[in-house]
């Protein structure tokens, strides 16, 4: 065994011992006193052996992937690797979905009480309700939004509210809607990955996305619609800063930022992300009006329809602490949500964590033969770094995600229920796995943990 190796598996073997302190902890707390409000914590499901439809379909797509997805990834062209990296997530989280059958699955996800799918019949005149949107956010005012809803900007029930209108109704449809959307996250993981690093990178880390644990929650939640949101608007701005037809990706990036934003309070700490992004760009200047332009699309409509994002992020703190997250002690979750990141993200992206630290400490270095066999020799852009080691930059974006995750957590804002509401900053680490050797392996870890996770418990997204 070699002395890395040894090494990640004593990274993978810390987060088992996160998880299982944060199991154990968490199962005391519950006895004495019920505050976590997770049914089995950290993470927020029961447990219920059971398998499903899904099962076979399941066990077939996480052998095949083991199997030929490294082979695949390294000969596919690079349009035909995005292809199949779409289809085989595409096979993998319905599988998963399927496992607790149709309606427990898919339909029913978005439809229980504190869902989006409750308060369709309340947007038939979207102009008006969003005008009095803020006024039904605290839980003592009259008709008081579900949990949901309340917790979110409105620009994610305006996308159901739409999908219901163009005949898509149900919560079969909005289910499929997050899945399919949501699947398409990866691949705006491997072009951001090959643009600013380099393609061998993105291709190493193909199989890791695709078999990812986080598979479960995307399969079905809305944040994992959420995730694939935020995940291309990275992507636009990566082609942008990098001369791919500044003006119309800088114009997408910008109006997908501002979409995240209106998705989801906390996704503005995907501005941690894109800071990184424009560092590593060559063309930042040329994209910058085109990016801000789009940028201001959304919030302007919103705005101009009566709805104000700062009035309602303040009504929203104070109803989080009148609800669970008042409740749930912030001494708990503080490091617990760290053990859900683990289960969403799996033993190998946390080895590969351990490769990204590495990675940059090498970069400090004087060169030595061999040391930087990519690009030798280059000067430093920064303090200690070399920007232009496709490496350091891979490095650099893994880094900002887990930055912005870690605001997340310290905020407080952010008690539970994080292998959900976090998938979006998850997905940018997923990518720090391309590091690591023996990839067969590390994906069979990947694959066991998402289908012990999926066919033990029954989680509520």
């Amino acid at each position: 065994m070699t002395r890395d190796l040894r090494h990640d598996l004593y990274a993978a073997l810390a987060a088992a011992l996160l998880v299982v302190t944060a199991v154990l902890v968490g199962s005391a707390i519950q006895r004495r006193d019920g505050t976590l409000r997770v049914g089995r914590p950290p993470l927020l499901a029961i447990w219920d052996p059971h398998v499903g439809p899904g099962t076979p379909a399941a066990l077939a797509v996480a052998a095949l992937v083991v199997a030929y997805g490294p082979a695949l990834a390294a000969r596919l062209s690079w349009r035909a690797l995005l292809l199949t990296t779409w289809a085989a997530g595409l096979a993998w989280t319905w599988s998963l979905a399927l496992v607790d059958g149709w309606h427990r699955g898919v339909a029913a996800r978005l439809t229980t009480r504190n869902e989006y799918l409750q308060v369709i019949d309340r947007f038939h005149d979207i102009p008006a309700t969003l005008a009095d949107f803020t006024h039904h956010i605290l839980l003592e005012t009259p008709g008081n939004w579900p949990a949901h809803v309340a917790g979110h900007p409105p620009a994610a029930t305006v996308t159901f509210v739409l999908l219901d209108r163009a005949g898509l109704g149900g919560g079969g449809w909005a289910g499929a809607w997050c899945i399919t959307v949501g699947t398409t996250a990866a691949l705006a993981v491997l072009v951001t990955v090959r643009t600013l690093a380099d393609e061998s990178l993105a291709r190493r880390a193909a199989p890791f996305l695709v078999l990812a644990p986080a598979a479960v929650w995307v399969g079905t939640s809305a944040d994992g619609y959420f995730t694939a949101v935020a995940a291309w608007a990275v992507a636009f701005l990566a082609l942008a800063v990098t001369g791919h037809r500044p003006a119309w990706t800088g114009l997408a990036s910008g109006l997908l930022f501002g979409l995240t934003v209106y998705l989801s309070y906390g996704l503005t700490l995907f501005a941690v992300i894109a800071g990184t992004v424009l560092l590593l760009g060559r063309h930042r200047a040329r994209p910058l009006p085109f990016l801000l332009a789009g940028l201001l699309v959304v919030p302007v409509a919103f705005t101009a329809a009566g709805f104000d994002w700062w009035e309602a992020y303040r009504l929203l703190v104070h109803r989080y602490y009148q609800g669970a997250g008042g409740v749930r002690p912030y001494g708990y979750w503080v490091w617990a949500n760290l053990a859900c990141t683990v289960l969403i993200v799996g033993p190998a992206t946390v080895a590969g964590l351990r490769r990204t630290a590495s990675t940059l400490r090498a970069s400090g270095r004087p060169d030595r033969p061999g040391r930087h066999p990519d690009r030798p020799g280059r000067r430093l852009d920064l303090p200690g770094v070399r920007l232009a080691l496709p490496g350091v930059r891979l490095a650099l974006l893994v880094l900002a995600a887990l930055l912005a995750l870690l605001v997340a957590d310290l905020s407080g804002m952010s008690k539970a229920e994080t292998e959900r509401i976090w998938l979006p900053f998850a997905m940018w680490l997923l990518p720090a796995s391309a590091w690591l050797r023996g990839a067969r392996g590390w994906l069979a870890a990947q694959g066991v943990l998402a289908l012990l996770i999926n066919h033990l418990l029954m989680t509520w997204w």
